[in-house]
């Protein structure tokens, strides 16, 4: 019997190929639950015990949820990121071969495996900018249909494709549209789709997508695959924790960023002034001293939450021989001595307990120390604005793969933690004491 949150979570990821569409996702789903939308262009006039969001750039979002009993508050803060490795579509995206074949220049977005893009149905989606009137519009697209290919050569003319495969993503990695086409082709199935008149389109950002669906498998129906589970099923997580607690003394906010798989320095990144703009404004309408902003600060707690790896079946010799992870075991705390993660031992202790309450397994990863892991948004994010964080995220294979590998339980277990941190209050009532209640 698969869980009910599981159904969900693979709908909400077959629905958002791209960054633009998670964040409408989410906002659709806040406007149902109550939350009024907010425009960082003008004034805001928050009320206790009421919910907010607010958008930058249609590809990142953050809500909260002011508490009532805000004399000694703090944020509760879990973030993750929308935008997952792909490949972006150029502007002058058309080359034609003569009268044989049409194919779109393309470029990577992140660290993709490229051979998994090879061989299999593609499409285009993401946001299309339209003049209407005297404004610029966003508009969200997804052609629905069996679009693009990315061939493979055939080992007949590469005899060492299965043996030292390279990609070079200008000559390799380029989706053939069709046969003989006409000069922009690709501008008339877009305005077409969207019932404009192409030269109302102005302007783009388009990705490549993969058609598969989710799927539920294994013996005993314990794994999940899909696209963009990094970073998709840490958005699904923390939206449905946020919405299922509520805390008085605190202010709950959960942050989901664009651009992490390319190192988040945008407008609308982790490393941007996004999440201290958005508790900067909160505090000013709280309270107006900068004075109760930074004591706020001091004793807030966040989660940044991003997949973390499993044991490969075929290499456990890639991980750590004990601080490893493996599928349907519980949310992960990620930990590194050079602080690419931002665990330390009083975020790690935050994490066991508010498990505990929970019911919640935890495990721990640390990169093998002869080898060179990832890093996520959590360090970038407290640059900006410094507070407790502790980096989480769930267990999963083939991580930058266009079709990756989870287990079925363990979203379970991310929401359960996620309401217990979204339904507790944090204090530092000493230092080095930081308090926990409800």
């Amino acid at each position: 019997m698969i869980e009910k949150e599981v159904q969900e979570l693979l709908s909400f990821i077959d629905g958002n190929p791209t960054a633009y569409h998670t964040t409408a996702s989410v906002r659709n789903i806040l406007l149902k639950e109550g939350f009024s939308e907010l425009l960082e262009s003008r004034r805001w006039q928050l009320e206790p015990g009421r919910s907010y969001f607010v958008c930058r750039n249609g590809s990142s979002i953050l809500a909260f949820r002011m508490g009532e009993q805000l004399e000694n508050y703090s944020f509760n803060v879990a973030a993750a990121h929308t935008d997952s490795p792909c490949f972006r579509i150029k502007e002058n995206a058309e080359i034609h071969m003569g009268r044989k074949y049409t194919k779109l220049n393309t470029e990577g977005y992140g660290g993709m495996i490229c051979s998994t893009w090879m061989d299999r149905p593609l499409s285009v989606a993401g946001r299309v900018l339209i003049k209407e009137n005297d404004a610029i519009t966003s508009r969200l697209l997804t052609l629905d249909r069996d679009l693009l290919m990315i061939p493979s050569v055939a080992i007949h003319m590469n005899r060492e494709v299965n043996d030292k495969a390279s990609y070079n993503k200008q000559v390799d990695m380029l989706p053939l549209l069709g046969g003989a086409a006409e000069e922009g082709v690709l501008k008339k199935l877009i305005a077409a789709e969207l019932q404009v008149a192409e030269e109302q389109i102005l302007g783009s950002d388009l990705f490549l997508c993969i058609r598969e669906k989710a799927a539920v498998w294994g013996c005993n129906e314990e794994f999940i695959s899909s696209g963009r589970l990094d970073d998709q099923q840490c958005v699904f997580g923390i939206l449905k924790g946020f919405l299922n607690a509520h805390c008085a003394q605190s202010i709950n906010v959960a942050a989901f960023f664009d651009n992490e798989e390319v190192g988040s320095g945008t407008k609308q990144g982790a490393a941007s002034t996004f999440l201290y703009d958005v508790l900067h404004r909160i505090a000013q309408n709280v309270c107006p001293s900068d004075e109760d902003f930074h004591r706020a600060v001091a004793s807030s707690f966040m989660f940044s939450a991003d997949n973390a790896h499993a044991v490969h079946p075929n290499h456990p010799e890639y991980t750590d021989v004990n601080n490893c992870t493996y599928m349907n075991e519980g949310v992960v705390v990620k930990v590194h001595a050079g602080q690419k993660y931002t665990s330390d031992g009083m975020s790690m202790a935050v994490a066991k307990e508010l498990a505990a309450r929970a019911g919640v397994p935890l495990q721990y990863f640390a990169n093998r120390s002869d080898k060179v892991g990832g890093s996520t948004l959590g360090n970038l994010a407290m640059a900006q604005v410094s507070m407790n964080c502790v980096d989480i995220g769930l267990p999963q294979l083939a991580m930058h793969s266009c079709y990756e590998t989870a287990g079925a339980r363990d979203i379970v277990s991310l929401i359960r933690l996620m309401e217990e941190f979204y339904a507790s209050h944090f204090e530092e009532t000493a230092s080095g004491t930081l308090t926990i209640c409800k």
